[in-house]
């Protein structure tokens, strides 16, 4: 390729260190996509013959038919998918080929065909999201109305439905599809048409090979277009914060699938057993969910430092871009798939989810704001004495719904009966009316508005 400029050929070494095709060979389809419509545009623009033109589109056509079959080959001679692509294209069509890089550098080349695969992978990635979101849709409908201990400091604080929760999960999952979303529309701009560094002096239509491609048009400066991987940065960055959640979501079932809490029981797809104790049942899918997460994150990490200090416009270390994205990807959609999976067949299990609610004191604040309430009793005030009938109701051993009127008539006499009627997990559930608060007919109008695209 660029031997005219050398007397010898590479080390060993120096091929080894240089070859990107182990790694860069998953752009073929987007470097025979971009190529096709490069080469369109120089026919168009009278800058290749129209018979070359031809010959070249059918050769491009012929070699996406065949690593369809079998992939690209690895020649470490060759040293990328672009040349590898070339070669192959010369043996079928002769000469012609080398006309395909007229006005095109490989700098240009592979910011293109980047591009076009973190766009397809973010696509993936929402699709595979969308799927999560209704997955929990489903299941939280189903759980509108089923209690449970909603947690501070893993310290039961007060009841919740397991339906709110599930949506607090959907929440998290949408903030990470307004980020891919918000990173597509950011990097959808062609840097095709911009070769080297400073552009070229051909013809060249960039608006239409910007279109053919599906971008919104060309990126406006060449030096920015060929050293430009923010596009690939905001995607790394979009998928840690992804996984942060999907780590926090696959923690939780950890949590709930062991003995002493058992809110849940996980299926045999997505669990494990033990070598040596036949009774485990270990949460295996979720805890490589959260162990993933860590991957992710080094990725993004790999990729920020990879660019942090590189002189406009092109250097090598840009070849190392790809790896941590791929990675990070394949890791990131594994983790979407196995999430999904769990909520969708994981089975719930209320009735512990009560017991557990009713047993952690969750109904003080409840107490708290019957007092602020009824007794027009200053917050902080109530605070002290609910927090006098919790102390009781551990010493007794017992709930504080009950305890006796007595007994809380002689911590403050403004206490009536009335209060036991806030003191149950369903009533406290059934107060939480605010917007986004956890009572069931809350729960279910977000649900709506989610299923409406609101």
């Amino acid at each position: 390729m660029w031997g005219g400029r050398f007397a010898d050929g590479p080390s060993a070494i120096m091929r080894e260190i240089n070859a990107s095709i182990p790694f860069d060979k998953r752009l073929w389809r987007q470097d025979i996509a971009a190529s096709r419509a490069h080469v369109a545009m120089l026919g168009k623009q009278g800058i290749v013959d129209p018979a070359d033109v031809e010959k070249i589109d059918q050769g491009l056509a012929q070699i996406a038919a065949d690593y369809e079959k079998s992939g690209p080959p690895e020649d470490l001679s060759l040293e990328d998918i672009h040349m590898t692509v070339e070669s192959r294209l010369a043996v079928l069509v002769g000469p012609a080929a080398g006309r395909l890089h007229t006005a095109r550098s490989r700098n240009d080349q592979v910011a293109t065909d980047f591009k076009l695969w973190v766009r397809d992978a973010i696509d993936a990635v929402i699709a595979g999201l969308d799927a999560l979101q209704a997955a929990l849709l489903v299941r939280a409908e189903e759980h509108a109305a089923t209690i449970m201990p909603g947690f501070t400091h893993l310290q039961v604080a007060q009841p919740v439905t397991l339906g709110h929760h599930l949506m607090a999960w959907h929440a998290m999952i949408g903030r990470d599809l307004s980020r891919f979303t918000d990173a597509r529309a950011r990097m959808n701009r062609s840097p095709l048409g911009s070769a080297a560094l400073a552009g070229t002096g051909f013809p060249i239509d960039r608006h239409m090979t910007a279109a053919a491609l599906g971008f919104d048009g060309p990126t406006g400066n060449s030096l920015d277009s060929v050293s430009d991987r923010d596009f690939a940065l905001d995607y790394l960055m979009s998928a840690t914060q992804c996984s942060l959640h999907l780590s926090r979501m696959a923690e939780e079932f950890v949590i709930w699938a062991s003995q002493p809490f058992g809110f849940v029981s996980l299926p045999d797809a997505y669990s494990t057993g033990s070598s040596i104790m036949p009774q485990k049942r270990n949460p295996d899918a979720a805890e490589l969910v959260r162990g993933h997460s860590g991957r992710i994150a080094g990725c993004m990490v790999a990729l920020t430092m990879t660019m942090k200090g590189l002189p406009l416009a092109y250097s090598k270390d840009m070849q190392d871009d790809k790896p941590p994205v791929f990675e990070a990807h394949d890791l990131l959609a594994l983790s979407i798939a196995a999430m999904t999976g769990m909520v969708e067949t994981t089975a719930f299990v209320p009735e512990r989810m009560r017991a557990a609610a009713e047993a952690g004191f969750s109904t003080a604040t409840d107490f708290a704001d019957w007092l602020v309430r009824e007794g027009n009793i200053p917050f902080r005030e109530a605070h002290h004495i609910t927090g006098r009938a919790v102390k009781l109701a551990e010493n007794e051993g017992v709930p504080m719904a009950k305890l006796p009127l007595e007994a809380l008539q002689a911590i403050d006499p403004r206490i009536d009966a009335r209060v036991y009627t806030v003191l149950t997990v369903d009533a406290s559930v059934a107060s939480r009316m605010s917007h986004g608060g956890t009572a069931p007919e809350q729960v279910r109008a977000r649900i709506a508005e989610a299923r409406e695209g609101k």
